[in-house]
This record gives C-alpha cells, sequence and structure tokens, in this order.
C-alpha cells in the first residue's frame, strides 16, 4: 500500500512541477533585474589578450587603408565596429568624430557586414573620423573579436592587447566615465613601458 500512496503523492505533484519551474525563473530573473548591475556591460574573454589576427581589406572609396593587426603595435586603438544601416551607429558617430581629433590615440572603424557604397555614403554625410577602416562583410572578423552587435568599441593598448570593450553605442557619459578612463590608463601604460 506505502507503494501507491507514493505514486499518489507523485501524480499530486507533477501539475505543481510546471509552477514550481516558473516561479523559480522569475525569481532569478528578478534578482538579476534588481542587482543593480549595468546589463549593458558584457563581459569579453578577450580583455588582457591579444586583438584577434585581423586583416581586413579597405574600404574602397575611403582614401584609408585596411585594419590589420600589426598597425596596433606601438599605439593605442580605439576600434569602433559600425555599419551603415545601424541606427544606434547614427547616434554615436558625433561622439567619434569628437574622439578622433584627440591625437594621442588612433580610432579605426571595422564596417561590420555592410556595403561598401553605403558604408561611403553614412561618413560622407555624417564626416569621416577614422584613420583606417577595415571591411568585414561576412562577419567572420567581428565573431573573432567577440562582437555581438553594432556599434561596439574596443580600446586595444600598444602592446597589441584589448584593454577595454563597449557594447552599445557610445554616449557623452560612456565616454567620460568608462571609455576615456580606459584610454587615460593604456596611454598611461604606454608611456611608462
Amino acid at each position: 500500500m506505502s507503494d501507491e500512496v507514493q505514486k499518489s503523492a507523485g501524480r499530486r505533484f507533477l501539475p505543481l512541477l510546471p509552477l514550481l519551474v516558473f516561479l523559480g525563473l522569475a525569481g532569478l530573473f528578478l534578482s538579476q533585474l534588481m542587482s543593480g548591475r549595468d546589463i549593458s556591460e558584457v563581459p569579453s574573454v578577450l580583455i588582457g589578450h591579444v586583438a584577434p589576427n585581423t586583416e581586413l581589406p579597405p574600404l574602397e572609396g575611403s582614401g584609408l587603408a585596411g585594419l590589420k593587426s600589426q598597425d596596433f603595435i606601438g599605439k593605442v586603438t580605439l576600434v569602433n565596429v559600425f555599419a551603415s544601416w545601424c541606427a544606434p551607429c547614427r547616434e554615436e558617430h558625433p561622439l567619434l568624430v569628437e574622439l578622433a581629433k584627440d591625437e594621442r590615440f588612433v580610432l579605426a572603424g571595422m564596417n561590420y557586414k555592410d556595403k561598401g557604397e553605403n558604408a561611403v555614403k553614412f561618413l560622407a554625410e555624417l564626416g569621416n573620423p577614422y584613420k583606417a577602416i577595415g571591411v568585414d562583410e561576412n562577419g567572420r572578423t567581428g565573431i573573432d573579436w567577440g562582437v555581438y552587435g553594432v556599434p561596439e568599441t574596443f580600446v586595444v593598448g600598444k602592446d597589441g592587447k584589448i584593454a577595454y570593450k563597449h557594447v552599445g553605442p557610445l554616449t557623452p557619459d560612456s565616454v567620460r566615465t568608462k571609455l576615456m578612463p580606459e584610454v587615460e590608463k593604456a596611454l598611461a601604460a604606454q608611456a611608462s613601458s
């Protein structure tokens, strides 16, 4: 008779199982939302590691060189991943134009899954802040860099290692409180070595 009682209790518990799973997941999501953690900051396993091998051809019509790994060595480089079809890229672009005025570092672009003629029109309309632009037509190099989507911006130190990654569009606040402090650290490391 005890086997029947156990089977009966198990059958009564079974309908409650989906509700318990749902409540557990809801609690997990709520704890993440209430944690105060900035969900826009996506950790990158590449921080502190040499930037992936990059050999991207130049954007035709830009008059600039492509993007190559060896160009990162010896200087601080900001690599901005952008596309003409990306609305947030358009929003952050004026900040990139301002950042390009700082001659202590190089601002390079990685044109991601875009048509060359559209990228050239985008830059002609908004201004071209980049000193080099590599075309990642199929997105393969973006995958190597751990790109989740556009825009993203990386700080690469003079040693060729990725020091910082910003996911999403830059804002005046993120430039002031996050990006530039990381650039300053990379520049200080450059000066001391």
